[in-house]
């Protein structure tokens, strides 16, 4: 070994490189393991993008809002869209001369307005009627009626990427006006069919 490699070995400050390692890795323990306010902002922030998911899912279209209620004992529901209203059944004045399915009519401030019994429309058991008995009012396009509810359970969202076309169990009557079927079967009825059908409308009229 020569005087020149003995200096150059010499040269090297070993306690720098040490600090420098040290430093190096600190750097790279701050980037994967952040100070505890840095980890409570990251969270935050994934939790009001995650709080935002359903809302921007239901502007997307990914959701129906229902107003779900009772016929027959089986769960159903119409888009609120068509509905304008909800209120007990209260002073119904039966028609003659009507389809049974026709159930009378209602003064619903000042404005007639006809309800239909869904269940024997669409031939389901029948039940008498209650307390508990609602009337949903249907609107679309000038035409106006009300359906008659056993019972509403309320107004609620469903995933449209959930919804089913039918049922083996829906046939007949029922699956002409049938939107589809939720994940937790509740058959989903297209109100703007009921609303824009010739026959209920024609078969609403009473002749003088």
């Amino acid at each position: 070994m020569n005087a020149n490699e003995s200096s150059s070995r010499a040269a090297v400050d070993w306690r720098e490189v040490e600090r420098r390692m040290e430093a190096a890795r600190a750097a790279v323990e701050r980037v994967w393991a952040p100070a505890p306010e840095e980890s409570k902002r990251i969270l935050k922030a994934r939790a009001r993008a995650l709080a935002r998911q359903p809302e921007q899912a239901e502007a997307a279209g990914e959701y129906l809002e229902v107003v779900e209620f009772v016929l027959a004992y089986e769960n159903y529901a119409v888009e609120t869209r068509y509905v304008r209203e909800v209120y007990p059944l209260e002073n119904l004045t039966p028609l003659p001369s009507t389809p049974a399915f026709v159930l009378g009519v209602v003064n619903l401030r000042g404005e007639i307005l006809s309800v239909l019994d869904l269940k024997k429309f669409f031939e389901l058991p029948e039940r008498g009627l209650t307390d508990l008995n609602k009337v949903i009012v249907l609107e679309s396009g000038g035409m106006l009626f009300g359906i008659l509810a056993d019972a509403v359970v309320g107004v609620r969202h469903v995933a449209a990427a959930g919804i089913q076309p039918s049922l083996p169990t829906l046939t007949g009557v029922r699956e002409a006006y049938l939107k589809g079927v939720s994940a937790e079967r509740t058959v989903i009825l297209d109100a703007g069919k009921l609303l824009a059908d010739e026959k209920i409308i024609v078969r609403e009229r009473v002749e003088g």
